[in-house]
């Protein structure tokens, strides 16, 4: 059996399910943290996920993973059968989540390939310190201790017979819903965790690490075993433990004879008597006795199939509808259904359909069938990969609890519209973004217990974490209730820093005063600490948020608060976007980003002695920018009479700009531009139209930008 060991499939799966169950116990953690003690089902999930994780990293012989997950779970065995008063309960959460943490720190390194070589000696120390403490506790208490909660270090991978007049011999069957993954794996970690009480073991299928297939036909009948041990039916199932998937679980006596005929047929098989005398009494078989519930038996082998264990009563198993996907796979799916998209467009817009008088009244009821179901295709791929911001607002949870205590300020957090739906790809790029404003309205917005009681506040500090869907964009919005910004501080700091020049501070409106500090080298931190001061980190979070087509807007009261809001799209891969032509060019522009358009006439357009330009609008003035002239275009449209003015909108701030003729609103497959074409300012990307030509897609953010530098 061990030369057909391999844990190249048995790796993923133990990646994803430790990163689940860590999932898991952050929560429950987080969760409980502010109560005085874990409930019954806090300590019975966490008990379940270390013991889970204990049993898998031990199949994969990760020592230090299984060593400190198996000292978690000893306390919380003791904690669990002997539920004993005063036990310290934030040094136990500072415990779990140390344990946590050095896991996911090894869990990294096997995913980037590296040895998972963490020194787990001092944590282990740690933890068995509290337990000898906790120990004590219930020893003073004049309660008896619990047995021990044992464990042997694997050195192989089979149970050695060790049988003696004692033992006891139990069938069990375990049943994993129909939507289940990788049963095999799944199996052999039940036989591993019964390695630790089992005398000897026989289970069919019997290649579960060797054959893949085999997980199939355990999803189909269930993985039997035949356990001979010295322990009752309840220490079986709980040495078992519970598993993601897993449906439920039957342990039934047997005999020893039971146990030793195995899985095997009898060699002897009933003699039947076939009589020529229909009147003749037909000799009387045998009773057969009709099998308890749990009870199986096993099918004839028929020719060329191998033995099949089954129930007597087939077992209805529920439809599938769930798949793991890797993500590889849907981004290759997306790219082609943005090349499908394209290809749509180009056939749809072929210049040989706009022959005079051809009569296309059949083709045109073909392309839009075509264009519907183009559009459900994208609607469905799309929903494949959104997914809700649940994990990533847990993470800002963790956040929280660890800054807060090490600056000795007492927050909570509120969640709202953790179910909210984004792109992947997005989630991983707002991630670290959302991360630092957390951190900064811990830090700098919350003021110390002291200082809210001197304000008249409540001593407990709040931060709010609200996601919701507006306008085909997600607003993530970070919270609190602190002291707010000082806009003449604000204003002090970065006219001293050079940031500004010598501009008053009545040419800012409040929102771009507060916008200061997202510029690079600005903090109004007077002490460097572990999380701020040093004036690097908001200029990075803007452009993190820039690149996902995102921006953020910044609100506060003075003494009351302030509001941080993240607007990204929804997806990057396909946008609804305006064609647009200026001379021999073509731009897109996102429809989301367009607020109107409209012509002007020479009488509204303002002229500066320095060249610039502005459109008077309804009596507002609006900054004007001629897309041939920023782009050195030629045979474009000189006067202004003649072209249209699109009024763009951007973080509340309006441009106006200048081109020739609106060609169409389509859907437009987002495509990366070379870098060279990156250092100009104002595009973001570029896109294939349906004759085939490129379009390059402007960036408003990067337009506005440009005009205010001038």
């Amino acid at each position: 059996m061990g030369e057909d060991f391999n844990t190249d499939s048995m790796l993923d799966m133990f990646l994803y399910e430790s990163e689940q169950l860590l999932e898991t116990l952050d929560s429950t953690v987080l969760e409980k943290k502010d109560e005085e003690c874990f409930d019954e089902e806090s300590i019975n999930e966490i008990f379940r996920v270390m013991h889970t994780i204990k049993g898998s990293s031990g199949i994969m012989m990760y020592e230090n993973i299984t060593k400190v997950s198996h000292k978690l779970e000893d306390v919380f065995y003791y904690l669990r059968e002997s539920h004993p008063d005063n036990v310290p309960h934030l040094e136990l959460v500072d415990h779990v989540l140390e344990v946590s943490d050095f896991i996911t720190g090894e869990l990294e390194k096997i995913k980037s390939g590296e040895t998972p070589d963490g020194d787990e000696s001092k944590l282990v120390d740690e933890i068995d310190k509290f337990l000898t403490k906790v120990k004590t506790g219930i020893s003073q208490s004049g309660e008896e201790l619990p047995p021990e909660n044992t464990y042997v270090e694997p050195n192989q991978f089979y149970i050695a017979p060790t049988g003696s007049e004692s033992s006891k011999y139990y069938k069990v069957s375990i049943y994993w819903r129909g939507d289940t993954q990788m049963c095999n794996i799944r199996a052999y970690t039940a036989v591993y965790a019964l390695k630790e009480v089992a005398e000897d073991i026989q289970y069919i299928p019997d290649d579960i690490i060797s054959n893949e297939a085999s997980g199939d036909v355990i999803l189909e009948d269930g993985f039997h075993m035949l356990v001979q041990c010295q322990c009752t039916r309840d220490e079986v199932i709980a040495a078992i433990g519970e598993t993601s998937g897993m449906e439920r679980v039957e342990v039934n006596d047997c005999t020893k004879q039971e146990f030793e005929l195995g899985f095997h047929e009898p060699e002897e098989q009933p003699i039947i008597i076939e009589l020529d005398d229909k009147e003749k009494e037909p000799e009387k078989k045998p009773e057969k006795k009709e099998p308890a519930p749990g009870d199986y038996v096993i099918k004839n082998k028929e020719a060329g199939k191998s033995k099949k264990l089954a129930k007597n009563q087939p077992k209805q198993q529920p439809k599938q509808t769930y798949i793991s996907v890797n993500v590889d796979k849907l981004d290759s799916l997306m790219d082609m259904i943005g090349e499908l998209v394209i290809s749509e467009a180009t056939v749809l817009q072929n210049p040989d359909l706009k022959v005079p008088g051809l009569e296309l009244s059949n083709f045109q009821k073909s392309a839009s069938q075509l264009s519907k179901i183009t559009t459900e295709l994208q609607d469905v791929i799309m929903s494949m990969r959104m997914m809700p911001l649940t994990n990533t607002f847990q993470k800002m949870n963790r956040i929280v609890f660890d800054v807060s205590r090490k600056l000795g300020k007492d927050i909570e957090l509120e969640v709202i519209g953790e179910n909210t739906e984004v792109d992947k790809n997005i989630i991983e790029h707002i991630s670290d973004p959302l991360m630092h404003l957390v951190r900064n309205s811990v830090d700098h917005g919350i003021e110390s217990k002291e200082e809210r009681i001197a304000a008249g506040k409540n001593p407990k500090g709040k931060i709010t974490l609200e996601a919701k869907n507006e306008g085909g964009k997600v607003y993530i919005i970070v919270r609190d209730d602190g002291k707010g910004l000082n806009k003449q501080k604000l204003y002090e700091k970065a006219r001293n820093n050079g940031l500004i020049g010598n501009r008053a501070m009545s040419e800012f409106t409040e929102k771009e005063i507060y916008q200061f500090i997202t510029f690079a080298g600005f903090s109004t931190k007077e002490q460097v600490t572990e999380y701020s001061g040093r004036g690097v980190g908001m200029d990075v979070v803007v452009k993190n948020i820039q690149a996902v087509g995102g921006n953020l807007e910044i609100d506060s009261v003075e003494g009351g608060g302030s509001e941080m809001t993240m607007k990204i799209p929804l997806t990057l891969a396909i946008i609804n976007g305006i064609v647009m032509q200026v001379g021999n060019s073509t731009f897109v522009v996102e429809t989301n980003d367009i607020k109107e358009f409209v012509r002007v006439t020479k009488d509204m357009l303002v002229k500066e002695p320095d060249g610039e330009e502005y459109i008077m609008l309804r009596e507002e003035c609006y900054p004007f920018i001629r897309l041939n002239r920023r782009y050195h275009l030629d045979d474009s449209i000189a006067e202004i009479e003649d072209g249209i003015v699109v009024v763009l909108e951007h973080e509340n701030k309006n441009v106006c700009v200048f081109i020739d003729q609106l060609i169409a609103e389509q859907e437009i497959v987002v495509k990366p531009i070379p870098s060279y074409i990156k250092k100009v300012q104002g595009l973001s990307g570029c896109t294939q139209l349906g004759d085939g030509s490129i379009a390059l897609i402007l960036d408003i953010a990067g337009l506005i930008a440009g005009e205010e530098k001038k």
